[in-house]
């Protein structure tokens, strides 16, 4: 059950972070850096996230 929360967590930060990019690029003169950051970071989430459903998975 852990793993499940924790996939849930991830899956949360991952939806989070896309909101927090369409609002940064919705403002004028929005940081192109601080939306490739968030870009990163939702990315790693997103990896983490099919490591963990395909390790379930074997």
């Amino acid at each position: 059950m852990a793993l499940n929360a924790h996939l849930a967590e991830l899956d949360e930060k991952h939806r989070l972070l896309e909101r927090k990019i369409q609002e940064a690029t919705a403002r004028p003169g929005f940081s192109d850096a601080e939306v490739r950051r968030l870009k990163r970071e939702k990315l790693k989430i997103k990896d983490e996230i099919a490591r963990l459903q395909s390790a379930t998975r074997h």
